[in-house]
């Protein structure tokens, strides 16, 4: 719903990590009613948006209204901020209640780094998916649970059966707009704007290989030395697996727009 692209991430047992691509660019196109439907399909909204859902007849002093309220609403869908409380408040909320407790479930309010170079964005996204690593909690990225290098490499999550299950218990109200996958890598540089991840997956699985195995004194875990490197591990030809990436990527419909910012939070 959110003029947002997430690059990589990893939920750890008391925190996660999130490196987002922030698209202030994208919402000018959105139409009023999109803004809206976006917007609604989190929270219900003023009561005058609902009577213009509705179909109710307005008055052009209540449309003036409801066009503040959307332009409102557009400046938050594309707000880091807004993403993040949006993003915590209903982990908050499920947390509580199945703890049977009330009170604030996060310790504080989130932290951010401005990520302003692509070797900045690399070397983050790989922080990220090598948290289990360091925490001694895997072996291997591959085998690395509730990360965004394992979900790339065995893709198993089902974003339409997940919209689903939060429609029907209530944590979205509709969902009305594509699915948007997992930020997706272009390996190669042509002119003009490019969406994704300058750089190929193939590269960026043996830079996470090769990184992981850097031991550090401050970190419990790291990838045995001894391993066969990430490719062979995975039995993956490189032009096949190419091929399958960017099939995979082509395979969801894109509506997005250029003007791009890149946050790590």
């Amino acid at each position: 719903m959110f003029a947002v692209d997430v690059a990589a991430y990893a939920v750890m047992s008391n925190h996660y990590h999130l490196v987002v691509k922030l698209s202030p660019d994208d919402i000018e196109p959105w139409s009023m009613d999109e803004v809206l439907a976006r917007w609604c399909s989190l929270y219900k909204g003023p009561p005058l948006v609902q009577r213009y859902h509705r179909g109710d007849e307005l008055c052009a002093a209540e449309l003036r209204r409801v066009e503040e309220y959307a332009e409102t609403f557009r400046q938050r869908l594309a707000d880091l901020s807004w993403f993040m409380k949006c993003l915590n408040e209903p982990i908050a909320r499920q947390a509580n209640r199945e703890d049977e407790c009330t009170g604030h479930f996060w310790e504080s309010r989130f932290k951010s780094q401005a990520l302003d170079t692509e070797e900045a964005l690399l070397s983050c996204m790989a922080y990220v998916d090598l948290n289990p690593i360091r925490a001694a909690m895997a072996e291997t990225p591959e085998t690395s649970e509730h990360t965004s290098i394992k979900e790339r490499i065995h893709p198993t999550f089902d974003l339409a059966e997940a919209i689903a299950r939060q429609t029907e218990q209530q944590a979205l109200n509709e969902f009305s707009v594509p699915l948007k996958p997992l930020l997706g890598f272009e390996g190669v540089i042509r002119n003009g704007f490019q969406r994704g991840i300058l750089f190929s997956f193939e590269d960026y699985l043996e830079l996470v290989d090769c990184t992981g195995r850097i031991s550090r004194s401050d970190k419990r875990g790291c990838i045995d030395e001894n391993a066969l490197p990430i490719l062979e591990r995975l039995n993956l030809d490189p032009e096949r697996w190419c091929h399958r990436a960017t099939a995979f990527e082509d395979s969801y419909q894109d509506y997005r727009n250029p003007g791009r910012r890149r946050r790590a939070a």
